[in-house]
């Protein structure tokens, strides 16, 4: 068996920037906190997930964590960005690793928006998206 190639570290010059794995708007954040802030079960933070489903491959779903629920979530990625706290599911993180999310309130929708530099393409709808 023949070699490819051989691997060579690139000198770097300067420290590589760590990219957040996900990352909040001021007005999601805002919002995140409004809302737990409603819940009478207290809870610390939202889940970011993904569902296959949709007519193009994953969307994302949100949910509550609450103390009682950190053992079953013990290997998300947590990050704490503008006083809120993401637990991002393990299987979800390559995926959305990098995006942001924003919230939207118009006369016609309320909603969060996620801009994630993965998705290849999104349906018209963009409830779901594809990745690379």
């Amino acid at each position: 068996m023949s070699h490819a190639g051989k691997v060579v570290a690139a000198a770097r010059t300067m420290p590589r920037i760590k990219r957040a794995a996900f990352e909040l708007s001021d007005s999601a954040a805002q919002r995140i906190k409004v809302l737990m802030n409603q819940k009478q079960d207290h809870p610390l933070g939202v889940r970011v997930s993904l569902k296959q489903r949709g007519c193009n491959g994953m969307s994302y779903t949100l949910k509550y964590v609450t103390e009682m629920d950190l053992p079953k979530y013990s290997s998300d990625e947590v990050v704490q960005d503008k006083g809120v706290k993401v637990f991002i599911d393990p299987r979800a993180l390559l995926n959305i690793a990098g995006t942001r999310m924003d919230y939207s309130d118009t006369e016609l929708a309320s909603e969060f928006v996620f801009t994630n530099p993965n998705a290849e393409s999104t349906c018209g709808c963009g409830e779901s998206f594809s990745v690379k």
